[in-house]
């Protein structure tokens, strides 16, 4: 039995999940996608897909990981907020996943606003605190997804399709 239709399943399984990941906290995104791309090319024997670029592929993984951490971060301490601020934006995420895309608009900010409250901060530096908190997290998710898309669309290039399904030539 012919187990390459499986393990292409799989790589698109992982990748997809990855996408989500991108989006949604609680996954990580862009390492998920990598470990699917790596499957990819581990499918090809490495031929096509070489070990350059794994290595690009593992550099931009890291870098959307910095990213993750540091744009949350750095947007909430520019305008003033706390850690408890950043831990309640980061609940406050992965709660609002349950409540669709407004919870996932709305949850990294009522999270970060809710931290900070709760550490006897008043009520215009919360909001600061949140605003802060949501932009770095509307940030980071923009740039993770530029990240996968162009993690991506380098496995498709090396593969040699298009993306109307022909062969890239040269």
């Amino acid at each position: 039995m012919d187990w390459t239709i499986l393990w292409w399943l799989l790589a698109a399984l992982i990748i997809i999940a990855g996408l989500v990941g991108t989006v949604i906290p609680a996954l990580p995104g862009v390492p998920l996608i990598f470990c699917g791309l790596f499957v990819v090319a581990w499918i090809g024997h490495f031929q096509t897909i070489g070990w350059i670029t794994i290595t690009v592929l593992a550099i931009l993984a890291v870098i959307a990981w910095v990213i993750d951490f540091l744009a949350g971060a750095l947007g909430a301490r520019y305008l003033g907020a706390s850690s408890r601020a950043l831990w309640g934006a980061t609940f406050g995420a992965i709660v609002g996943f349950f409540f669709g895309i407004p919870g996932i608009i709305l949850g990294p900010f009522i999270g970060a606003v809710l931290g900070e409250l709760s550490g006897g901060s008043d009520l215009l530096q919360s909001g600061r605190s949140g605003v802060g908190a949501w932009l770095g997290m509307v940030f980071a998710t923009a740039a993770n997804l530029a990240i996968a898309f162009l993690m991506i669309g380098l496995v498709i290039y090396k593969l040699g399709f298009s993306l109307i399904g022909g062969p890239v030539s040269g």
